[in-house]
């Protein structure tokens, strides 16, 4: 197996493989026996947010894990999210999610999104009168760094930040983001955004690195690609280790979500996938293709973003 960590900007490392924990309805019992079985096949990275409501089982179920010696806490990888009612105050936030798991830290705190929320909008796909007109980023950022000199983390980022956020971020942040989490994946590249992070010794993170097959907003696009199949074909593996690898070999972490133990299996054995030059650039070739979030915000009329392009800057 190759390397299978990656260092941050601030000195710590990684997983480049993450286990994703958001549900739909959530199931508590269902997402903690995944984490048990998850660490069982060898994942190290979880990732999981306020919104996604998942942190109690998480915290539950690497509690047990450390508490029967099965891991030690330095060796997980904990990701959480700062949600959008929160902006104003991220320590107190932090605080809470912390509470949620039962922890002392958490090893990376993301802005979830750049968006503000009124306070106790909870919903993942938030209502219209919810949203504020205005995000002031700078008075974030020092809430974050604060959570991050006060040790209740080690290290902060965003998540779907563009590429003109990043550069407006590092213009006055005195702890620049470690990551930049986003949806990336063969059919949606991130080639800009990957190119700024780089520059700037951020890390992409994908999430829906598949493209979300079996979930509402998803698509099987990516693993139906008569392209990654045929790699896949090449080299005796499936299309997902194809696709995880390729985000892999971008210089990028990736988080897939499967409760399914030879799901679980099947993609951490992308790890030992090896891309050829040709691979790589049968996969650059493919078309672009967007793929919808799931908890994202669209068709919100009176929000400060109408479409994902205005979100996004309509930049990447």
């Amino acid at each position: 197996m190759r390397s299978d960590r990656a260092r941050l900007n601030c000195g710590t490392t990684i997983p480049v493989l993450g286990f994703g924990t958001y549900s739909y309805p959530i199931d508590l019992k269902a997402t903690e026996l995944a984490i048990h079985t998850a660490l069982k096949v060898g994942y190290r990275h979880f990732d999981t947010a306020k919104v996604y409501g998942s942190e109690p089982a998480v915290g539950r179920a690497l509690t047990v894990a450390i508490d029967e010696g099965f891991v030690e806490r330095e060796d997980v990888f904990l990701t959480s999210k700062l949600w959008g009612s929160d902006h104003h105050d991220p320590v107190s936030a932090l605080k809470r999610t912390l509470q949620n798991l039962g922890m002392e830290y958490v090893d990376m705190y993301l802005v979830h999104w750049p968006v503000k929320l009124k306070p106790g909008a909870n919903n993942a796909v938030p209502k219209e009168e919810e949203f504020e007109p205005e995000l002031d980023m700078e008075v974030t950022w020092r809430g974050m760094e604060r959570c991050f000199d006060s040790g209740l983390c080690r290290a902060i980022g965003v998540s779907n930040f563009s590429s003109k956020k990043i550069e407006t971020l590092l213009d006055f942040a005195s702890v620049p983001p470690a990551v930049n989490q986003v949806e990336m994946h063969p059919m949606w590249k991130q080639r800009k955004l990957r190119e700024v992070c780089g520059e700037n010794k951020i890390l992409v993170s994908a999430y829906s690195p598949l493209g979300a097959p079996g979930n509402a907003w998803g698509s099987t696009a990516v693993v139906d690609s008569p392209i990654i199949q045929s790699i896949a074909l090449k080299h005796n593996a499936t299309p997902a280790q194809v696709a995880l690898q390729w985000g892999v070999s971008k210089g990028a972490s990736v988080i897939p979500k499967s409760f399914s133990k030879d799901r679980m299996e099947e993609n951490m054995g992308a790890l030992d996938l090896w891309l050829d030059d040709q691979d790589i650039l049968d996969i650059d070739k493919l078309g672009e293709r967007k793929i919808l979030r799931g908890d994202v915000y669209v068709n919100q009329t009176t929000s400060p973003y109408k479409t994902l392009e205005e979100l996004w800057d309509d930049e990447i």
